[in-house]
């Protein structure tokens, strides 16, 4: 694709790119897990206290599945009580296909996972982790009641222009994975029920991310703010027509065609772990101890550890390859990509 810099004259109101796109791929209703892998391991990426399921044994444990409604269920485990040093059983999927730069993502959801030592995300990465980069969508944590979304790169890539998005809430500018114990660049969702009881409250809603040359971008509607272009079964859309972005990464500080390649779209629920059992984390929002107390207490602590999720569309620019099929090069890229992320992980700790 032809770079934004040459073919705008303002940066500024060239960094996001107006396009129109297609629907490529739908996941919803009876097929809506057919194209997805499941992790089939312990959380060893996050350092969770999750076992994530096969398909098969996330279906026969009633944590994968699609409801009454036709709606796809996520789930962390509810009705067993986990005794020392057991890990409780949740769920982790990647797309099978990957989506390159130049394409839409829209994700309707109706609940999101919430509660002491929950720790959902809806989220994407290049099998390559970090020198392919991540783009955290949606994230929240225990009982907060906003989502955060944000990169995770090598480094090099910055957030450095917020004159664009809605959100004025920047958490850290540093993408890079080796910045801040690997923070990456975080913006707050000002929305107050972007995440939590408040966002089941409210029927939940809809985040959509462009993933373009000139900048990635997340849009967040509400249920009852969702606009026209994403009503019904929208085969088209224009992101022109979603208003402000609520986050925008934009190519001046980080070159999104160096620092991405094509991206599996991830939902996972993980417990306590790096992020919501540390302190900084856990006690703004909770009392006593993450794993004693909450993963190894009372399972309904679970109830409302689930993702209802109506649909994720994938849309593209026509003419352009938008999809990568799996393949065998592919699970061997996803092999490598979990022994960089390993290794990338413990230097970070290291450091």
């Amino acid at each position: 694709m032809v770079r934004s810099t040459f073919v705008c004259t303002l940066a500024l109101l060239c960094a996001v790119a107006s396009a129109q796109y297609s629907m490529v791929k739908e996941f919803a209703g009876q097929t809506f897990f057919d194209d997805w892998n499941f992790y089939d391991n312990f959380d060893n990426l996050t350092n969770g206290n999750v076992n994530y399921l096969s398909a098969k044994d996330a279906a026969s444990q009633q944590l994968a599945y699609i409801n009454s409604r036709g709606n796809a269920i996520m789930k962390v485990d509810n009705t067993t009580t986990v005794k020392f040093p057991d890990r409780r059983n949740s769920i982790r999927i990647n797309s099978k296909e990957r989506y390159t730069i130049g394409t839409l993502w829209v994700a309707d959801m109706l609940h999101a996972p919430f509660g002491c030592s929950v720790w959902p995300a809806f989220w994407s990465s290049a099998p390559t982790w970090p020198q392919g980069g991540e783009i955290d969508v949606f994230e929240g944590v225990n009982q907060e009641t906003r989502a955060h979304m944000g990169l995770h790169t090598a480094p090099g890539c910055s957030h450095t222009n917020t004159t664009l998005q809605s959100s004025t809430v920047i958490n850290s500018t540093d993408c890079s994975i080796y910045a801040n114990s690997n923070e990456g660049c975080i913006i707050t969702n000002p929305t107050t029920n972007s995440y939590g009881a408040p966002f089941a409250s409210a029927g939940g809603g809809v985040f959509v991310t462009e993933f373009a040359p000139t900048g990635i971008s997340v849009w967040f509607f509400t249920r009852s703010s969702i606009p026209d272009a994403l009503q019904g079964n929208a085969s088209t859309i224009d992101p022109a027509t979603l208003g402000t972005p609520v986050a925008t990464w934009t190519a001046d500080g980080c070159d999104v065609t160096e620092f991405f390649e094509p991206q599996s779209l991830i939902f996972d629920i993980s417990l306590c772990g790096d992020y919501a059992g540390s302190s900084t984390s856990f006690y703004q929002t909770c009392t006593g101890i993450c794993y004693q107390d909450w993963v190894l207490g009372d399972p309904s602590n679970f109830d409302t550890a689930y993702f209802e999720v109506q649909h994720v569309r994938v849309y593209g620019q026509p003419g352009e390859l938008t999809v990568i099929n799996s393949s065998a090069s592919h699970l061997r890229a996803n092999a490598l990509g979990l022994l960089v992320t390993l290794v990338a992980l413990s230097l970070v700790t290291f450091l």
